[in-house]
């Protein structure tokens, strides 16, 4: 009575078999190896595979002023969450004392 049933796994129904892969042969065709490519820059020269960057004054103005944009918002956004909270909590005193005051006159009545 106080024994848990366990479930038994149900048997497949059937014989289940895999299907079945074909693997067709290729055959290699071997080719001429190409030559390796010599480099197009004198070797006086060093190259840098990295692009460079020119910041000019009109680039410079526009991430100053999309850094201030950005700091802006975030600032925005974090202080609209403090009022949240801080009316949040001013409310929640208010509820507070309103039912301290109804529980104590409650009891002075009796």
């Amino acid at each position: 009575m106080f024994r848990p049933k366990l479930p038994t796994m149900p048997q497949p129904t059937g014989t289940v078999t895999p299907p079945a892969i074909v693997i067709e042969p290729t055959t290699i065709t071997p080719g001429t190896p190409a030559p390796p490519s010599a480099p197009a820059v004198p070797a006086s020269a060093p190259v840098s595979s990295r692009p460079t960057v020119q910041l000019t004054p009109g680039t410079a103005l526009a991430l100053v002023g999309g850094g201030t944009a950005v700091v802006l918002v975030v600032g925005a956004v974090l202080v609209s969450m403090l009022l949240a909270v801080a009316v949040t909590a001013a409310s929640v005193a208010v509820c507070a004392v309103v039912l301290r005051s109804l529980l104590a006159s409650g009891a002075k009545r009796r």
